[in-house]
């Protein structure tokens, strides 16, 4: 099987671009580039396959990417393979949860569909002598991250990845936002994880979640660091923006940053809330989640102070859904206990803030439910299979069975 065209790009409507590839031995179907197994990502052909981290090269899991434009596109995959059996859950991007186990037998073949946000930190330059940036201020923690490239990167998890034919092509849907600090956003790597990347596994595809959480972020910090700005310049009516903050804007240690729970910190909150409506878009509120600190009593202690409180009160004062991850993920680290809680925890259990796959994927579950009986509009595009869920009765930690991604990193999530 060998290479013979440059990049299809093919139409579907006058103007329409799609990209569709074809990793079967023999001839490719109608419109759709043969891509061999050798062919490496180059940006001249604008495909092929990411290289595997030093030490991974006998694994299973592969990494191919597009060169898109930033934007939302609708993937088709058809997953599997004439001669095996297979076995492959699908991440995209920095590892964001878009198939979980898509099982196949042999010589059978099935078609996920699925919606991924991609984007570059680049912004409309302001008009000149007006304030603002051209691009959005990263941290060398996201320098290099498939989040903020110039391409679409899809990873193919699991004991027996078939792939046999790939499509990608732009779509307009609603968007949910997701503004926050590192238990929302897409940890980079194994084995932290934030619920904001398990998100899009819980949703049909005719959503696109944009997670534009970041680690170590504040209220503050994502104004100044032009995140806020980059997805408004990206929001439109229809749209939605989720808030979850507090964190780091609690900690007075950080003068710059620190915003006091009674005043700036619902302030800061309320202009979120504002530029979002006067987008046409729906804000939701999110508190924080619990640290995991345990009484005596085995009862989780709040060490986030009054700024769950402050959310739930600006809710109440601007007629904003609120979804109280804050109480959840107390009911979720009390059904565990304090002898099996850490294993929902990033580093074994001894990071106490930040999650693993498991924490991550319970805590997706509870932001799902409470769309699912919040009354908005977005509940009716929730996946078929997503049930009601009580985080008092989570998935047992030892019964959870995720593939893990090749990126891997014993470095600490930014701002812990």
């Amino acid at each position: 099987m060998g290479l013979t065209l440059g990049p299809v790009v093919g139409a579907f409507a006058a103007g329409t671009p799609r990209w569709a590839f074809d990793f079967r031995p023999g001839p490719p179907a109608e419109g759709h580039v043969s891509v061999a197994a050798t062919r490496a990502y180059s940006t001249e052909a604008g495909f092929g396959f990411e290289p595997r981290p030093v030490g991974a090269e006998a694994s299973p899991t592969f990494l191919f990417s597009v060169a898109v434009p930033e934007g939302d596109y609708r993937v088709t995959v058809d997953l599997g393979d004439a001669g095996a059996p297979g076995d492959v859950t699908i991440k995209a991007e920095s590892r964001r949860l878009m198939v979980e186990r898509g099982v196949t037998r042999k010589g059978e073949v099935v078609s996920r569909t699925f919606i991924v946000n991609v984007r570059h930190p680049a912004m409309t330059p302001p008009p000149a002598n007006a304030p603002g940036a051209a691009g959005v201020q990263l941290n060398a923690r996201e320098v290099g991250s498939y989040d903020w490239d110039d391409r679409l990167t899809l990873e193919f998890c699991g004991p027996a990845p078939r792939l046999a034919r790939l499509k990608v092509e732009p779509v307009t849907v609603p968007t949910v936002f997701l503004a926050g600090d590192s238990t929302v956003t897409d940890q980079r790597y194994e084995p932290a994880a934030g619920w904001g990347q398990m998100l899009p596994r819980f949703f049909k595809p005719e959503v696109s979640i944009a997670n534009h959480a970041e680690s170590g972020e504040t209220l503050k910090a994502f104004l100044v660091e032009r995140r806020l700005d980059k997805l408004l310049s990206a929001m439109k009516p229809g749209d939605y923006l989720f808030i979850q903050f507090g964190h780091n804007d609690q900690k007075a240690n950080w003068p710059q940053t620190y915003a006091e729970a009674a005043t700036t910190y619902r302030d800061y909150l309320k202009v979120y809330i504002g530029e979002a409506r006067r987008r046409g878009a729906t804000p939701v509120l999110v508190t924080s989640m619990h640290r995991r600190k345990f009484d005596a009593a085995g009862k989780i202690v709040n060490t986030l102070g009054d700024y769950p409180d402050a959310v739930r009160a600006v809710a109440r004062e601007t007629g904003v859904t609120l979804i109280d991850l804050h109480a959840m993920s107390a009911a979720f680290y009390e059904a565990l206990g304090p002898d099996q809680a850490w294993k929902a925890f990033n580093d074994g259990g001894k990071d106490a803030t930040h999650h693993n796959n498991y924490g991550a994927y319970q805590l997706a579950r509870c932001v799902a439910e409470a769309i699912r009986v919040s009354g908005l509009p977005l509940a009716r595009s929730l996946a078929a299979d997503v049930s009601p869920f009580d985080p008092a009765r989570p998935t047992p930690p030892d019964a959870f069975v995720l593939p893990e991604s090749l990126a891997r990193s014993s470095v600490a999530p930014r701002g812990n």
